[in-house]
């Protein structure tokens, strides 16, 4: 029986996982979730024996199921390969009594590779099995690490094309540099004014809109989403939590079925949604701990059941976590309502109204697994520089922002499960607020002279990813209004 996916806003049939994810977004603006969450079917001593790619088929083919054996193993060969720095894709380093899963040894040295890297395969696959003949345009918004990622994984894959907003002055130098200096006829790249929440509700209002989908059809193109609202990025992103447990476990640093909790520095709260499937498929997850930086919409929502977007929007050094509206948390809305489609149009239309909604007691109660905190700007800053001082081992300031959040959950709750924290990005994506947490010293140096000082003080390699931008050209230098995000698009297709 294939696993199908309805949208979180109820109206249409249901479909199947090759649908949702040529769709990204359902007609009706919600998102797509499986009807239910299947349970592993390998055993932790099976598990514990395999390789990143062999547990990636074993937890995606789950949730694929109208994918054959052979177009699943074909997606994940192409996506986990020489591309990834190491042979493990996702290794653990454990430093200061914590285990960080390091997700940032892909092509773009951010998380976002974890899933960007094979949902162009997943999407192309998918096209073949629904007979498609039109060009696909992958249509995104990133607050700094989505777009590079999505770039790199789409850039001159036949049969689409891609564009990216991004907020021009919400991303670190290294973040646009990345993106700017994109190769590949089939990319296009635009700084916005304004913030990440600008670019992707003007993402959104393009999908909804029935006059645009039309004049592309007629000229043999169709949207799709390389976002966290595309399935087909959630669900290899539950992959990893799997892989991590399973060697903890095979390494003797857990014992089978000992709950760990897990951290996860959380804008967009789908890599912590990922974690929740992970937990409900039967990882021994205890605690999902969710990490905010001063945008903390996320913690006042775990606080109070009110989820309240009408705030300053703060720029921090976190800037992937700079978002007020988290849009994967509609999925997890729509599952505590009893997956309750109605419900939780009405709580999505109240956001976009008001900006505001409020969860009944009943609800709330069922958010019992998790735990919301947020780390201030100093906060993350004196803990980079902590950790290097005791250890030796340097993290970006997304995953700063984890490691304080951590530090909070267990003085609060005397909690000593075995940990494992997010580690999101590579430092060397934001060096100059690395180095500057570390030794105000580092102010004076330029951008590519804190990239080197970061490979020697931390005995680390700089990656492939940084090196290749040190002498690259800009290619896209193209700048837009928030309302002029159509016309754009409009532009790039020659509609």
């Amino acid at each position: 029986m294939d696993l199908l996916y309805r949208s979180t806003r109820g109206s249409g049939q249901p479909v199947k996982a090759s649908q949702a994810i040529l769709k990204g977004l359902s007609e009706d603006g919600g998102l797509f979730v499986p009807d239910q969450i299947p349970a592993l079917d390998k055993s932790m001593d099976e598990l514990a024996k395999m390789s990143y790619q062999e547990t990636a088929y074993e937890v995606m083919k789950l949730f694929l199921t109208d994918f054959t054996e052979e177009e699943l193993k074909e997606c994940i060969t192409k996506a986990y390969d020489s591309k990834f720095d190491t042979e493990v894709i996702a290794p653990l380093a454990e430093a200061d009594g914590a285990y960080y899963l390091e997700l940032f040894h892909g092509a773009t040295i951010a998380f976002k590779d974890m899933a960007l890297s094979i949902l162009p395969h997943l999407l192309t696959t998918s096209a073949r099995k629904n007979q498609v003949e039109n060009e696909i345009v992958i249509l995104t918004a990133t607050s700094g690490d989505t777009g590079k990622a999505a770039l790199a994984g789409f850039a001159d894959v036949e049969g689409t094309r891609i564009i990216v907003f991004y907020p021009k002055n919400g991303v670190s130098p290294i973040q646009e540099k990345q993106m700017v200096t994109q190769k590949g006829d089939n990319t296009y790249v635009v700084g916005i004014h304004g913030n990440f929440d600008d670019a992707q509700t003007g993402v959104k209002k393009l999908f909804a809109d029935k006059e645009l989908e039309g004049e592309m059809a007629q000229k043999g193109f169709q949207f799709s989403s390389a976002n966290s609202i595309n399935i087909g990025r959630l669900v290899p992103q539950i992959v990893y939590y799997v892989y991590a447990y399973a060697r903890l476990y095979a390494e003797g640093k857990v014992a089978k079925d000992e709950p760990v909790n897990v951290v996860v520095p959380t804008g967009n709260f789908g890599n912590i949604l990922a974690a929740f499937y992970a937990k409900n498929m039967g990882l021994p997850i205890a605690k999902l701990i969710c990490a905010s930086n001063d945008n903390k919409v996320l913690y006042d929502f775990f606080q109070t059941g009110e989820y309240d977007k009408n705030r300053e929007f703060v720029l921090t050094t976190s800037p992937s976590m700079d978002i007020l509206i988290s849009s994967n948390l509609e999925r997890l809305i729509y599952r505590i309502a009893g997956n309750d489609a109605e419900k939780n149009a009405g709580f999505m239309a109240e956001l976009n109204g008001d900006g505001k909604y409020s969860i009944t007691d009943d609800m709330k109660a069922q958010l019992a697994d998790f735990y919301g905190n947020y780390a201030t700007e100093t906060e993350t800053a004196e803990k980079i520089k902590e950790l290097y001082e005791k250890t030796g081992y340097v993290i970006d300031t997304h995953t700063a922002v984890a490691a304080v959040v951590y530090d909070k959950y267990k003085a609060a709750n005397g909690d000593g499960n075995t940990t494992v924290i997010a580690s999101t990005a590579s430092p060397y994506k934001f060096t100059r607020s690395v180095m500057n947490a570390i030794d105000s010293k580092y102010d004076s140096y330029t951008d590519f002279e804190l990239v080197d000082e970061l490979s020697r003080i931390s005995g680390t390699e700089v990656p492939k990813a940084i090196e290749e931008i040190r002498t690259a050209p800009v290619l896209h230098d193209h700048i837009c209004e928030k309302d002029e995000m159509k016309d754009v698009v409009k532009k790039f297709l020659g509609i």
